[in-house]
C-alpha cells in the first residue's frame, strides 16, 4: 500500500453540503470521501492505493481535477484498489455532485 497527499491552495468553491462517500472498494475500483473541512481556503485529497509506483499519474489526475471544480475548505479521501484514471475522475466528479447537488 502506498498513501499519497495533495493540496490545493486558493480554491474558489468552497463546498456545500454535507460528507459523502462514493463507489466501493473492490477490485479495480475506488472509493471517495468527500467532507468540508477549515483548510484556509484549501483543498486536500488523500489517496490509499495498492497500486504503489504511480503518485505522478495520480498527481496528474489530482491536479485536473482541482483545476475542473476548484474546491476550497474541502478534504478527500480516496481508498484504491487498482482503479484506471477514468475511474477515478469519475468518481472524484460523483462525490462532489453529490454533495454540491450537481452544481459545477
Amino acid at each position: 500500500m502506498e498513501t499519497l497527499h495533495f493540496r490545493f491552495e486558493a480554491g474558489a468553491k468552497p463546498p456545500a453540503g454535507t460528507p459523502q462517500l462514493v463507489g466501493v472498494v473492490s477490485s479495480g475500483n475506488l472509493e471517495v470521501l468527500i467532507e468540508p473541512a477549515a483548510l484556509s481556503g484549501a483543498c486536500e485529497i488523500e489517496v490509499r492505493t495498492a497500486a504503489v509506483g504511480f503518485g505522478a499519474t495520480w498527481e496528474a489526475v489530482m491536479r485536473d481535477f482541482h483545476a475542473r471544480w476548484q474546491l476550497a475548505d474541502t478534504r478527500i479521501c480516496i481508498n484504491d484498489m487498482g482503479a484506471t484514471p477514468a475511474v477515478v475522475s469519475l468518481r472524484l466528479d460523483q462525490a462532489v455532485e453529490s454533495m454540491t447537488g450537481g452544481l459545477p
